[in-house]
């Protein structure tokens, strides 16, 4: 390492199944930028700490995933639009002596949900949210930026959807509605979109536990778990013909904004890219 070393990183607990340092690594070496991007591992309890070592160490900034994004936004001293409506960070910069947060998933979503099934297949349409903590917030302000009329929030714990629900309600056109676990068949009722927000079915996870027989048949499912590749969840509902997709085109698309923040080139989402990110995942 040398003091014109670039350094930037993602934080989470458990981060060990993260792609992004693959990611991040791939664009680093296609742009021969002298740059690093490390996995960090650190409990919620030390979350705080972590940041501020990192700022003082000269971290340009860091991805923030699972189950750091609301405590992201907390400590952050300025935050943009997405952050401000998610109430969730998945990216921090450190400039000028401040800790600034974004929310890159919004927009990254957005981009993968056009690119698998258009936006015209959803707009005007309702959608069934599976989740109620920071990636189901980023989901809710994006399926609300592509137009969709109503998001039915399924989720098992009443309290923490219904909080979900309040602070999200202001923000969004689309009507949000909340449902208790066991409403789950009532829910799917002529959705067009089922979308796992949950880590269930993640690597090191327990499996996501659900019928998809009351689904439409015509209904799009979209896993925002990507490793592994095909979860449970859209094994079941390829084999039922729905169209699907996991959440790699939404982590390589939200991606492409941090990489540029960290390290001043805007790269590109590629077949290349995704084969590499691919092939990782199947190891």
């Amino acid at each position: 390492m040398s003091a014109s070393l670039t350094l930037a990183g993602v934080v989470g607990y458990p981060v060990a199944h993260s792609l992004s340092p693959k990611l991040h690594g791939f664009w680093l070496k296609q742009h021969r930028i002298h740059g690093c991007y490390l996995p960090l591992a650190v409990r919620p309890e030390q979350f705080s700490l972590l940041i501020h070592a990192l700022q003082v160490a000269g971290f340009a900034g860091v991805n923030v995933t699972i189950p750091h994004k609301q405590a992201a936004f907390a400590i952050c001293e300025t935050v943009d639009e997405g952050a401000r409506k998610t109430g969730a960070a998945n990216l921090i910069i450190f400039r000028n002596s401040q800790i600034h947060g974004f929310n890159t998933d919004v927009g990254g979503l957005c981009a993968s949900l056009e690119q698998d099934f258009g936006r015209v297949s959803l707009a005007g349409k309702k959608a069934v949210l599976l989740g109620a903590g920071g990636a189901a917030r980023a989901a809710i302000v994006a399926l609300d930026r592509l137009g969709m009329a109503e998001i039915r929030v399924v989720n098992r714990d009443p309290g923490r959807m219904t909080t979900l629900i309040g602070e999200l309600r202001r923000h969004a056109t689309a009507e949000l509605l909340a449902f208790e676990w066991q409403r789950w068949p009532e829910a799917a009722d002529a959705a067009a979109l089922l979308l796992n927000a949950t880590s269930g079915g993640m690597a090191g996870e327990r499996n996501l536990t659900i019928s998809l027989e009351p689904l439409p048949k015509e209904a799009t499912v979209y896993d925002l778990v990507y490793n592994p590749s095909e979860t449970i969840l859209l094994k079941q509902a390829r084999e039922r013909g729905h169209k699907c997709a996991n959440g790699l085109g939404m982590l390589m698309h939200q991606a492409v904004p941090s990489f540029e923040a960290f390290f001043g080139i805007r790269p590109a989402v590629t077949p290349e890219l995704q084969a590499e990110l691919e092939q990782a995942l199947s190891l």
